[in-house]
């Protein structure tokens, strides 16, 4: 028999949505999608260099008020290149919540350094300035200015915050342990396009931040990604890095060191260009399937709706209820009613150290990841469909 808040979820969700079964999360095309994509066709530069790529970045700088962006294939690309820029070498180790889609902890590991999992808020679901001070206090020393696991001798070089869902996390706290230990912060900001710190857009606050510009993302690119940064020395690296480490010539092709094909596509650009005029109409419908959503849930009990913490502004990528502890066993069962009746929900992903190919990481003790884990759902975020 099904529990009666299963049912109340399961009507919440279809009462706030006019169309029938849907998906977690899809693109819109509405805008110049099909005029841009033409006009590159047309141009036959469809790919690394053309006019698009230029544009996209231009209007990447003026939407995050970052000084420099560099677009580049995915995110993943991104975190990689980014974790280059920074300084992370072979045996440094990296700090990585243990709550994060797989690509952050693979970023680590493609430059052969090793994830270090801890934990995140059980607010914002981000990482825990607070928690994982306390960490380093008991488990680092510093040696000739660096942070060092006492356990392994390692350096830690830096941590990879992840703006959750697009709901920023404490990026003050974990500033202050950036300076304090000596870490170099990258955010992952591939969820939180269209996110701010007090008025200041996620991906600003670190050395470098990065974007993801996948199909389910609030704007889509096809596939893509992109680097920002307020560091105008970094962001030249990153571009060059990104294109092979190719010197500029008018025809000589030369290679001045180890690089990378990263470089985003010119005819995904254009597609990207569309998205970006779209996107102020994106995040204001976002926001209103959440403001629907809030009323719906509001007499639920037991069920949280995840919302902006205090001070911060969410682009809202993922709608996502939070179960209380006592009722975290309904969860399978939330998730098997909801997409029986074509309400597409998911679970939050595995944890990293759960994985086999991460379990033998280092990893701070991690109570909140793994409440969290068992009691988030993602609900259905198409704003199209209200």
């Amino acid at each position: 028999m099904v529990d009666k808040i299963t049912e109340q979820i399961v009507e919440a969700i279809r009462s706030t949505l006019v169309t029938g079964p849907t998906s977690l999360h899809e693109p819109q095309f509405q805008g110049n999608e099909v005029v841009y994509l033409k006009e590159c066709i047309d141009s036959t530069f469809v790919s690394s260099v053309g006019k698009f790529v230029n544009e996209f970045e231009s209007q990447l700088q003026n939407i995050t008020g970052a000084k420099c962006a560099v677009a580049v294939m995915n995110g993943t690309a991104a975190l990689h290149l980014s974790l280059i820029l920074v300084g992370v070498q072979a045996n440094d180790e990296v700090l990585v919540p243990a709550l994060t889609f797989i690509a952050t902890a693979n970023a680590v590991s493609y430059c052969h350094a090793i994830p270090h999992f801890v934990d995140s808020e059980d607010s914002s679901l981000g990482m825990d300035p607070t928690a994982l001070r306390n960490y380093l206090d008991e488990s680092t020393e510093m040696k000739n200015g660096h942070c060092a696991n006492k356990s392994t001798g390692r350096i830690i070089r830096a941590m990879i915050p992840m703006h959750t869902f697009g709901h920023p996390l404490d990026i003050e706290g974990l500033l202050r342990i950036s300076r304090d230990f000596n870490i170099a912060i990258v955010e992952d900001a591939a969820e939180s396009l269209g996110s701010e710190v007090g008025g200041v857009h996620t991906g600003n606050f670190g050395l470098l931040g990065t974007l993801s510009f996948n199909g389910n993302k609030t704007i889509t690119t096809g596939g893509g990604g992109a680097i920002i940064t307020n560091n105008l020395e970094l962001g030249a690296r990153a571009k060059h890095l990104s294109t092979t480490a190719k010197l500029p010539h008018r025809w000589q092709i030369s290679h001045n060191e180890v690089g990378f094909n990263y470089r985003m596509p010119n005819i995904n650009a254009a597609l990207g260009c569309a998205q970006l005029e779209q996107l102020p109409h994106f995040l204001l419908n976002k926001r209103n399937l959440f403001d629907r959503y809030k009323e719906k849930f509001s007499t639920i009990p037991y069920v949280e709706l995840v919302h902006e913490p205090t001070g911060c502004r969410s682009n809202y990528w993922l709608q996502t209820i939070k179960l209380d502890v006592s009722i975290k066993h309904l969860r399978d069962e939330i998730l098997e009613a909801t997409n029986n009746v074509g309400l597409a929900t998911r679970p939050a992903w595995d944890l990293m150290h759960r994985m086999p190919i991460y379990s033998e990481m280092p990893r701070a003790k991690l109570p909140v990841s793994e409440s969290l884990v068992e009691r988030l759902i993602n609900i259905p975020s198409n704003p199209c469909t209200l």
